[in-house]
Formats: C-alpha cells, sequence, structure tokens
C-alpha cells in the first residue's frame, strides 16, 4: 500500500472534522487528552495517530454517512432552485477539518483520475448529430469563448486587485500578479453542462432544445479546451521573470517553444486516443457479453488514456475526451454496445467522480482562505458572469444562428463546476513552480487562489442558478413540445 502514502496525510475519516475525530477516538478507546490536542492544536502527527486507532469498520460507516449526507445536501439545493451540486460543494466546507488531510501531490493525483472520467465521460456524450445544423458556432463558442473569456477575465482578476486590493485586503493579502491572475482565468474557463441543465430542467417548457443541445455541446468540448488553454498559459508563465507586476519580459521569446510543445502535446494526445479507441472498440465487440461489463471497460480505457499519453509526452485529458468522442460516434458489431448503453454504463460513475471532486474541494480549503479574498472573489464573480461570459457569446454573434433572446439565455448560461474545482490545484502546483516567486509569497499566492476559485464557484453557481428559471421565463422563448413560430426562431 506504498503508493498511497502520497495521497494522503492521514485517514479519510478526518475529512468530518476533529469534532468526529474526537468524538470516535473516545468511542474506540484513544486518550481523551490526544484528541482535543490534536483538534484543537491541529498536531498532525497526533491526530494521525488518533485517527490510525479507529477501526475500518468506523471509517466505512463515517465515510458512508457521508457520502449520504450529500443526497441531502443535492435535494436541499434544488428546492432552493440552485444546482444540486453546490449543497455538496457547501457540504463539503461545512464538515472542514482543522487539519491538513491530503499533501498538494496527493489532491493533483485524485484529481487528476477525476479529470480522466469526466472529460471520457464529457466526449462520450457530445452529441454531434443533434447539433449538426450549428456545429460551426458551437465549436466557435466552446474554443474561442474559452480563450476571449479567459484572457478577458483574467485582465479583470489584475484590474480588481490592483485597484480594490490595498483598500479592501487585510495585512496577509498580496496583490496577485497578472500571470497567476491568467491561470485562475484559465482554469475557470470551462462551463459545466450538467448545472446548467440541471437548473433548466425546472423551466423546460421555455428552453428551445437547440439551445440545451447547444449548452451541453459547449461544456463538454469547452472541458478540454480549457485545460489545453491552461496548459498553454503555464507554458508562458514559466518563461515570466518578473512575477511581481504586468511585464512579461522573458516571455515573448519563448512563446514559440511554448506554441510547438503544445501543438505536439495535442497531436500525439489525438494520435494515443484514436489508437485507444480501436482498442476499446475490439474489446466491446469481442469480449463484452453483458451490459454490467461495460463499466469495466469505460474506466479501464478512461485510465489508460491519460497514463499512456501522458508517458508519450502527449495530452492525457485530450486524448481522454477524445477516446471517448470516438468511441461515442462507432458502429459496433456486437448488439448490446449503443451510444445510449455506453453513456448509462457510466453515468452512475461520472457522478460520483463530479460529486468527489465538489465534496473534496469543501473538506480539503482552508476557510482562512476564503475570508482573505472575501470581497475581491465577489467582485470577481460578477465580473465574470456581467462581463467575461457575455463578450464571449457576443463577439460571436454575426456566426450565430440563434435570435437575440436566445444568446442573452446562452451568455448567462456560465455555470462553473468541477473541472474549474480540479484544476485549481493544478495552478496551485504550477504557482510553486513559476520563476521569481519566493516560497513565502507563493505560500500567499496559493492561498488567495484557493479562496478566490470557492468564491467565484459558489457564487456563479448560487446567483446563476436561482435566477435562470426567471430569465428563460421572462425572454419569452419556447421549449420544443410547445409551436414554435417562426418569427421567434
Amino acid at each position: 500500500m506504498t503508493w498511497l502514502s502520497p495521497l494522503i496525510a492521514g485517514n479519510p475519516v478526518a475529512s468530518l472534522g476533529s469534532s468526529f475525530t474526537t468524538m470516535l477516538a473516545a468511542a474506540t478507546g484513544a486518550t481523551g487528552e490526544a484528541a482535543v490536542e490534536a483538534g484543537t492544536q491541529g498536531d498532525a502527527n497526533a491526530m494521525t495517530e488518533v485517527i490510525n486507532s479507529i477501526p475500518f469498520p468506523v471509517v466505512l460507516t463515517v465515510v458512508a454517512v457521508t457520502f449520504l449526507g450529500t443526497l441531502a445536501m443535492s435535494k436541499f439545493a434544488v428546492k432552493l432552485k440552485v444546482p444540486a451540486i453546490l449543497g455538496v460543494l457547501i457540504l463539503g466546507a461545512m464538515i472542514n477539518p482543522d487539519v491538513e488531510l491530503f499533501t498538494p501531490a496527493g489532491v493533483e493525483q485524485l484529481h487528476v483520475i477525476s479529470l480522466s472520467m469526466l472529460l471520457f465521460y464529457a466526449g462520450l456524450t457530445t452529441r454531434l448529430k443533434q447539433i449538426r445544423d450549428f456545429l460551426g458556432y458551437g465549436l466557435l463558442l466552446a474554443v474561442g469563448g474559452v480563450i476571449i473569456s479567459s484572457i478577458a477575465f483574467g485582465l479583470m482578476i489584475f484590474g480588481i486587485y490592483t485597484v480594490f486590493g490595498t483598500t479592501l485586503g487585510g495585512p496577509e493579502f498580496q496583490a496577485l500578479p497578472l500571470s497567476i491572475c491568467l491561470l485562475v482565468a484559465a482554469s475557470l474557463g470551462s462551463t459545466d453542462a450538467g448545472a446548467t441543465l440541471n437548473v433548466l430542467a425546472t423551466v423546460s417548457r421555455f428552453v428551445p432544445a437547440r439551445v440545451r443541445n447547444l449548452l451541453e455541446f459547449e461544456s463538454s468540448v469547452n472541458d478540454p479546451a480549457a485545460i489545453l488553454f491552461l496548459l498553454l498559459v503555464i507554458g508562458i508563465s514559466m518563461g515570466t521573470q518578473a512575477t511581481t507586476g504586468v511585464s512579461m519580459d522573458g516571455v515573448l521569446p519563448g512563446i514559440p517553444g511554448q506554441v510547438q510543445t503544445f501543438i505536439k502535446s495535442i497531436g500525439s494526445g489525438i494520435m494515443v486516443g484514436l489508437i485507444l479507441t480501436y482498442v476499446a472498440q475490439f474489446i466491446l465487440c469481442r469480449f463484452i457479453q453483458d451490459k454490467n461489463q461495460i463499466l469495466i471497460v469505460g474506466i479501464s480505457i478512461a485510465l489508460a488514456s491519460y497514463g499512456l499519453s501522458t508517458l508519450l509526452n502527449g495530452s492525457g485529458f485530450i486524448t481522454a475526451y477524445v477516446t471517448g468522442l470516438f468511441l461515442a460516434n462507432n458502429i459496433y458489431d456486437n448488439p448490446i454496445i449503443t451510444k445510449t448503453v455506453l453513456e448509462h454504463s457510466l453515468e452512475p460513475f461520472n457522478t460520483m467522480m463530479e460529486v468527489l471532486v465538489f465534496l473534496l474541494f469543501g473538506v480539503i480549503i482552508d476557510p482562512h482562505n476564503i475570508r482573505l479574498v472575501l470581497p475581491e472573489g465577489i467582485l470577481c464573480a460578477i465580473a465574470l458572469m456581467l462581463i467575461a461570459r457575455p463578450i464571449s457569446v457576443l463577439l460571436f454573434r454575426r456566426f450565430s444562428p440563434f435570435s437575440n433572446r436566445e444568446n442573452i439565455l446562452i451568455s448567462w448560461c456560465g455555470l462553473r463546476g468541477a473541472v474549474p474545482l480540479a484544476l485549481c490545484y493544478t495552478v496551485i502546483h504550477t504557482i510553486d513552480t513559476l520563476p521569481g516567486i519566493t516560497p513565502e509569497l507563493a505560500k500567499t499566492y496559493s492561498a488567495e487562489v484557493e479562496g478566490l476559485i470557492f468564491l467565484v464557484v459558489l457564487f456563479n453557481l448560487a446567483v446563476q442558478g436561482l435566477t435562470l428559471p426567471m430569465l428563460s421565463r421572462r425572454l419569452g422563448l419556447r421549449g420544443e413540445e410547445d409551436p414554435v413560430d417562426p418569427a421567434m426562431a
């Protein structure tokens, strides 16, 4: 079990917080003094000893109760007319412990697994036939929209920190340099189809089917697009010499090399994806005898796509998405295998990964980091919703086959979800490696980035989740079950 050592600094039951630890330690015979010391003073070694004394059946019970709690919080969120996954994020924050449970490397590894599955499933659910009439616009919005909104939002974050940071920030506050602002914006570039469609389902008769299809397609495609853009920004930022201001000296000469590496990474990722598609197709056609076996193949291919592509210096996340995309659009000799069966077989596991990302982020975030950037975080969330997202939609208005009212709805359907939260720790890990940043500054910047991304996602899900149904009604659009007025098309 030594391979688990970089993942967890303590037992997973610690995710229920120091109060649960104290109670469980007392129930299992651990000394109350040790539990109290571990819970109140944050002594990692003492906490680990207390947690390790807890019987494994108790650990399983607590973990089970935690996941069942996500269902209760999801139902509560739905009653409030906000995305169900928002309740999971809040639950994680509520049971936030007083100790560090995961090492930074461990968090990143867990999120690599989650992202691989999420992107594989995103490719699997990309419905090209449903948007064939506006495929070009969908790709333009998904890829071009990510780039434009990320750049615009990065500049807005930098402006907010520069103008308001010294006034609103506390004594520990440090204004983020432009390179880190762009990294944060790139990590927040993708939208969440599940959260958006979850909210729109309550007002489906006011949402045209083709708008829903576009939003689902955009969210599926902009996940890998956002990751690729983040990787490009990371590569460019690594050449930054002046990281405490807006100077970009040393960046421009390195851009051609970074772009070349970026293109090679994409190409390798696509090639590995094509190879794995044929392997998966062979397995599905020759070895699958029951629908229940599809989940095993899907998980194996999703994880192998990331691992093999990374070993070959390709983009593992692009490979995961491409493999899922090609598998969904293949024709299979095996009558058991259909696109619908593939989706339904992997949907529960995909939901589990999404819940894990939200729950884990809420559990491990330091509440102090949220308070540190609370005013700036709210301002950034407002800027993303009211400026960055609408700009990315309106700039492509001339290519849009949708009406003005439909475009207004599309511009407000920019809910952020699991992918930005998972990419948060990629950004934090990158900050530690940026040239010119001292360990002390890196620690402060990392804390601000973690709090900022949490606040933007939380505020975005809450505000847009609450207002989307209202906006849908006010726009007066019609769903597919209603007769469509040609003048409104």
